[in-house]
């Protein structure tokens, strides 16, 4: 077998069932990560906590456990869709690699394919996740900067009001900077870390649980490490992001929060694929 090739996989599973399975596994995610998430956009925002620890030590202090979960409702209600597009539109990447190759549809996917696929899979999610990342580090920094939100609707009516429509978008292109390349990051390494975990030949049915959450832990980990970003919110536009902090907090302020995000980055993803892969044997069973 090529040196190209990755694990024997024909783009088989459908459409639906990706989208659904997305979806559940989005879910999941956000369940599992979302105290790590709420430390990271914190500390790219104030100078006022020295690490993660102490940022969520802190949080539960003045606000108790719940305080973690400040701001959960917008992404965990996006979700869904988010990730079901995510997913979607993986395997309509494949597809279109596969289509582009003309070796049909059962043919092997090469890493070429994979990596083209996770890239593209940025793409339908950018018009959902750019609004929400918006509201949800709003609610996220709440009172810290002199503005308090009731909740996502009044983080909405603010940028509405503030900035109209297009408030929504700010940050667009800085989201597919991030996304695509952390995207590609993030399939490519889940499928490659599970063909070396697994025997060639096994079944997707019988693929073990610890296969699955170790290759989807390390390919959350892989995505952050090209992913991590400025905070969004506080910038006119890309250029303004990287001259203020490159020239005010030096080139390490790029990577400020990936502490937290490490941490974060693996449970979350690993709870992510592991969601995806579960209800995709559940459908697969009945469907």
């Amino acid at each position: 077998m090529s040196a190209q090739k990755t694990e024997k996989k024909a783009v088989e599973t459908s459409a639906l069932k990706s989208f659904l399975s997305g979806g559940f596994g989005g879910m999941s995610l956000v369940a599992a990560g979302y105290p790590f998430d709420l430390a990271k956009v914190r500390m790219q925002t104030s100078s006022e906590y020295k690490s993660a620890l102490e940022c969520l030590t802190r949080t539960i202090k003045a606000d108790g456990v719940l305080g973690l979960y400040r701001g959960m409702f917008a992404p965990l209600a996006g979700a869904t869709p988010v990730f079901a597009l995510c997913f979607w539109g993986y395997n309509l990447g494949q597809k279109i690699a596969v289509k582009f190759s003309g070796n049909g549809e059962n043919s092997t996917l090469t890493t070429g394919q994979i990596l083209f696929a996770g890239g593209f899979s940025a793409v339908p999610t950018t018009i959902l996740m750019t609004p929400m990342e918006r509201i949800k580090c709003l609610l996220q920094v709440s009172g810290q900067g002199g503005v308090s939100y009731k909740g996502p609707t009044d983080a909405a009516k603010y940028i509405y009001r503030t900035a109209g429509f297009r408030g929504f978008y700010t940050g667009t292109v800085l989201t597919l900077l991030r996304d695509v390349p952390g995207s590609v990051a993030y399939f490519g390494c889940y499928e490659l870390v599970k063909k070396a975990l697994i025997p060639e030949g096994t079944p997707k049915e019988k693929i073990s649980t610890l296969a699955i959450v170790v290759a989807g832990g390390l390919a959350g980990v892989a995505n952050w490490a090209v992913a991590i970003t400025a905070p969004q919110g506080k910038y006119a536009g890309m250029r303004d992001v990287f001259v203020d902090l490159v020239r005010n907090e030096g080139p390490k302020a790029l990577f400020k929060g990936i502490g937290p995000a490490m941490l974060r980055a693996f449970p979350a993803n690993a709870a992510c694929f592991l969601g995806v892969e579960l209800s995709l044997r559940a459908m697969n069973s009945i469907w």
